[in-house]
């Protein structure tokens, strides 16, 4: 079921919308890191690069018409508030997603608030996820994509931003844009590995980094 609020003030737990059961705790909590979602999620920089090139074309094209290159400026002014206002926008949509998302890992689930007008909480049992991946950048955020287990699915659409890429029939939950991804991704793995009484698999830059207990029967992702 879903569980929706605009303002997270009487979360019976920060991030979480039911109190904890016995036994279980908080391992992590965290949410993404806003300009790296801006650039990841909402590709602020392949729009610079569009506005760029669409500035190239207008000057390219008064210039090969005979004006001069005041014309040619002029001509390509008008783009240039054009793309103040649209990297303006998707940066602040980026810096509202961060800031309204909390992943929460704990000892026996994975949980998701995400949404910025209409708050979701996606409860990821750790007996679901099959396996974790985890994608690393230069600047140390990064992103871990979890493999659910089972017949059932979320939604990409209920899910974006906070899916993998272009894996659409088959979404895969993903804690994006992670600051210290490779802190968290080793965190997740210890959980996972424990969950399926296992040793926990040496951690990599890139790629799966836990298998989980992925097909056991018990637990279901819900929406809460």
């Amino acid at each position: 079921m879903s569980h929706a609020e605009p303002e997270h003030d009487h979360e019976p737990v920060h991030g979480l919308p039911e109190v904890l059961p016995a036994g279980e705790r908080i391992v992590w909590q965290g949410a993404p890191h806003w300009q790296r979602l801006a650039i990841d999620a909402l590709h602020v920089r392949k729009v610079l690069v569009y506005f760029g090139l669409l500035i190239a074309w207008r000057v390219a094209d008064v210039l090969g018409g005979g004006g001069g290159a005041v014309d040619a400026l002029l001509a390509a002014a008008w783009t240039l508030p054009l793309a103040g206002i649209a990297v303006g926008l998707l940066m602040l949509i980026a810096w509202l997603m961060a800031r309204s998302t909390v992943y929460t890992l704990t000892n026996r689930r994975v949980v998701m608030r995400v949404g910025v007008v209409l708050s979701i909480s996606f409860n990821l049992p750790l007996a679901r996820i099959a396996s974790a991946d985890l994608r690393c950048h230069a600047d140390g955020t990064g992103d871990i994509s979890l493999a659910l287990a089972g017949p059932e699915r979320i939604a990409y659409l209920h899910l974006w931003p906070h899916a993998r890429p272009w894996h659409v029939r088959r979404p895969q939950p993903t804690l994006r844009a992670l600051p210290q991804a490779r802190s968290v991704a080793a965190k997740l793995a210890d959980a996972l590995a424990a969950a399926a009484g296992q040793a926990r698999q040496p951690l990599a830059a890139a790629g799966t980094l836990a298998t989980g207990p992925g097909a056991a029967p018990a637990g279901r992702v819900l929406a809460a």
